[in-house]
């Protein structure tokens, strides 16, 4: 399939802008509520591939223009018969992001509604700063669908098992507050403070090792496919990422720094 092409005159799926060593992907069809067709899938996956390729990036944060986050599939298009994946990207996933495998720390800055797929790209961020006013659910089951974009599979692994169920087969939403409860997002701020908090939480993981965070994204992500801590497999893994942390100039750097009692200047190597 064809890459979707912006018309002259139309804004482009989402922004994308670099402030400091923070990457911003902005979803951008507001008028639509920023639901996701085929150019927005490949529009965040390429803004996803942007940022993991930029040396000068070390996290990146997801948010939306307008009163939503996303408000899921874009039911039009998919009722037209359009394909809403990204052109030639399947390894992607939902939205360009749900199986998109990204070594950089993704935050989610919600704000408003995050519907269906939404709330699926919500599921498949690191980490989630949450406007007071947004509200989550897994609605698919209304319109005779599942919440296949990662709701089903990610959700248990993220709150109990009994309340997935429960907000998978109801499609019931949650506000905020509900979902900082159920351990869905880090924390909840003013709408007007939503950037700022996802940013300053962002600057803070900047100034770590970028290797070393990302190996540690890495290793929770990993751990999860083990049944058992006591499993000699994880812990083999566990030494195949970190053997070339600990090796690494940033490593060295840390400690120099530390005993110099200086902050530390990281390389990423």
């Amino acid at each position: 399939m064809s890459k979707p092409e912006v018309a002259a005159g139309q804004e482009p799926a989402a922004l994308y802008e670099v402030r400091g060593d923070v990457a911003i992907i902005t979803l951008n069809r507001p008028k639509a509520m920023n639901s996701v067709n085929a150019a927005l899938s490949l529009a965040i996956g390429e803004g996803l591939e942007r940022a993991d390729a930029d040396p000068d990036v070390r996290v990146i944060v997801l948010t939306g223009t307008g009163r939503a986050f996303c408000a899921g599939m874009d039911l039009k298009a998919y009722a037209a018969g359009e394909d809403v994946d990204a052109p030639g990207h399947a390894d992607w996933g939902w939205a360009g992001i749900v199986r998109h495998q990204v070594a950089k720390p993704i935050i989610a800055a919600v704000n408003g509604f995050a519907m269906g797929g939404g709330a699926e790209i919500v599921l498949a961020a690191d980490l989630v700063v949450a406007a007071r006013s947004a509200v989550l659910a897994f609605p698919e089951v209304k319109r005779g669908l599942i919440a296949a974009g990662g709701g089903v599979l990610r959700l248990p692994r993220q709150i109990a098992p009994k309340l997935a169920f429960e907000l998978i087969a109801t499609g019931d939403s949650v506000t905020a507050e509900r979902a900082l409860t159920l351990g869905l997002v880090n924390r909840v701020v003013d709408d007007e403070s939503l950037m700022d908090e996802a940013l300053a939480l962002a600057n803070r993981i900047a100034e770590n090792a970028p290797l070393a965070v990302q190996a540690s994204k890495q290793l929770i992500r990993d751990g999860q496919t083990f049944a058992s801590e006591h499993d000699p497999a994880m812990w083999d893994r566990q030494d195949e990422v970190t053997t070339s942390v600990f090796a690494s100039n940033d490593a060295r750097e840390g400690a120099v720094a530390f005993a110099e009692r200086r902050p530390p200047q990281w390389s990423g190597s």
